[in-house]
């Protein structure tokens, strides 16, 4: 979703780095991956498509931090009364 955001801390040697990949439009989201000591950040839109990625030695990320933006609660939106649909409705 537009707003999620990642973080990712990076030994630098003598100091650390710190990286953002942002959803920067609506529809996009932020997805992590490790893999083969690798650490890859990829921003990608709603079909699948990687628009942008930004890959880390996994050896030197001292942090990775994912930041998604706060979700609405649909349910008292809607008007759902909080019960399961399971039970069948007392009349």
């Amino acid at each position: 979703m537009k707003g999620d955001r990642v973080e990712i801390v990076v030994d630098a040697g003598d100091t650390t780095r710190t990286y953002e990949v942002v959803a920067s439009r609506a529809g996009r989201r932020v997805e992590t991956a490790v893999r083969r000591g690798v650490v890859e950040v990829s921003e990608v839109t709603r079909n699948g498509s990687v628009v942008r990625t930004a890959r880390f030695m996994a050896n030197r990320v001292l942090a990775l931090v994912e930041q998604p933006i706060p979700r609405e609660d649909n349910s008292e939106k809607s008007g759902h009364s909080g019960r399961p649909l399971r039970e069948d409705p007392e009349t």
